[in-house]
């Protein structure tokens, strides 16, 4: 290794090794003497680069253990958004994305009302599970108007576009704004159990509404995510 490396190239290494699966959920982190010596450093620099996976809902201090991988999370809006700048990919390593319907169907009231449209009006839909280590963790329904249908007909496909909304702006011109998440408990649809793999009866998830506006204003997608309710949903906002 390097000698110049850092707390945030250590971070970024094993960051990369929980979403890449090869650290499970419940695996135990080594030792912060362990990563000093291999990565010779000192080891308030492995600290640092500790707090920062903990922050990130990535890590999980264990009493008499000491530190282990978390179970799986649901990244926010935000954090998608940026990775699909850097990247050029909506998911990020370790993540897959399974379509599970695709179709056009008439909104009801929670989504017509989002888009600003009468309930039964005719929207698409982009039904899918996605996980990560192949571990489902959540499922998202995305529901798009017309005027981004006509710009982004692929979104008729049961493919992955690598980025819906992102295609969609740049499609239209006009850059992502802001996003409103309304975040609820509910007890969950057998249909939900069996793509999240939850047995227990009854089953509460937590939902996820998201509302993403364009600069202009305009709704560019309406998604209802799904996860399981002790699933973790990360947020993580820069307060300056």
């Amino acid at each position: 290794m390097a000698q110049t490396v850092g707390y945030a190239e250590i971070a970024a290494h094993f960051r990369q090794q929980i979403q890449d699966g090869v650290l499970k959920p419940g695996a135990t982190m080594p030792s912060m003497r362990e990563v000093s010596e291999r990565f010779g450093v000192a080891q308030t620099t492995v600290n640092r680069a500790f707090r920062v996976l903990k922050a990130e809902g990535l890590t999980l201090p264990k009493s008499g253990v000491g530190t282990i991988v978390a179970g799986p999370i649901s990244n926010n809006i935000a954090a998608r958004v940026a990775l699909h700048a850097s990247t050029g990919k909506a998911l990020g390593g370790g993540e897959s994305s399974r379509i599970v319907e695709v179709g056009t169907v008439g909104a009801d009231e929670l989504v017509a009302s989002r888009l600003d449209v009468a309930p039964g009006t005719p929207v698409h839909v982009r039904r899918r599970v996605v996980s990560r280590g192949g571990v489902p963790v959540h499922v998202s329904s995305s529901f798009y108007p017309a005027y981004v249908m006509a710009v982004t007909p692929e979104l008729a496909e049961p493919v992955s576009t690598g980025g819906s909304r992102e295609l969609a702006a740049e499609r239209l011109g006009v850059a992502q704004d802001r996003v409103l998440e309304e975040i609820t408990s509910r007890l969950a649809t057998e249909a939900e159990k069996t793509a999240l793999g939850l047995t227990a009866d009854p089953v509460v998830v937590t939902q996820v509404v998201r509302t993403v506006y364009l600069a202009d204003d305009r709704v560019v997608e309406v998604a209802v995510k799904v996860a399981g309710g002790a699933t973790p949903l990360l947020y993580a906002s820069p307060l300056r």
